[in-house]
């Protein structure tokens, strides 16, 4: 039976943060709030965790797994970025973006998408998550929470509990969401290329 914590989307309390963390640092699987919807994560050394998280998600290990990080401090230890990636992401985040990077050999292989070495990276504009990432003190490995065959990203977490309350740790209550897919920035291979038009406004990296 996983924990439930009802979390102010704007104050979120600090208790309840640092709870989720230790969850995480634990080997918990949660689920959680971000500005694109909920998503489940995991702490980013945790084989197990991960695992957990493909069985629920009825996904594979070459999925393109993302690291939810608080801010830019945390990107040259993950991701191979140059000066110009940098700036523009210094200038447009935190948002709702995913920027896809060469992997640096900090990431975990299993994370990384096996044929290309790339991971996704996410500053998010979200209070809970700004805060649950200040109590962990490192990025959380993390995908979105779409259910086997949905295409949408489930929005309300009482119906994620009906779902989900006895496959993960802790399910984080921080409101109903929309579905509010990132745009997708591809920087691999140099020059970033829009792969997806989501919620963040696509224009600067055109």
């Amino acid at each position: 039976m996983s924990q439930f914590f009802y979390v102010h989307p704007d104050n979120p309390q600090g208790r309840l943060m640092k709870q989720a963390a230790e969850i995480i640092n634990q080997g918990g699987v949660i689920v959680y709030p971000t500005d694109s919807g909920y998503a489940l994560g995991c702490h980013i050394g945790d084989k197990k965790a991960l695992e957990r998280i493909c069985r629920i998600r009825d996904i594979s290990k070459d999925h393109n797994f993302t690291l939810v990080c608080k801010d830019l401090s945390e990107l040259s230890e993950y991701a191979r970025v140059d000066n110009t990636a940098f700036r523009l992401l210094k200038n447009n985040t935190p948002g709702a973006y995913t920027f896809v990077f060469k992997a640096s050999k900090e990431v975990p292989k299993r994370l990384m998408n096996p044929k290309r070495r790339t991971i996704g990276i996410r500053v998010p504009d979200n209070a809970i998550v700004q805060g649950l990432l200040s109590a962990l003190e490192q990025p959380i490995m993390s995908t979105s929470l779409i259910m086997p065959g949905n295409i949408m990203a489930e929005f309300d977490p009482e119906e994620i509990r009906d779902k989900l309350e006895h496959q993960v740790d802790l399910i984080i209550h921080g409101g109903h969401l929309g579905e509010h897919p990132t745009t997708v920035v591809d920087f691999s291979d140099g020059d970033g290329q829009i792969i997806r038009v989501g919620e963040g406004d696509p224009s600067p990296f055109e």
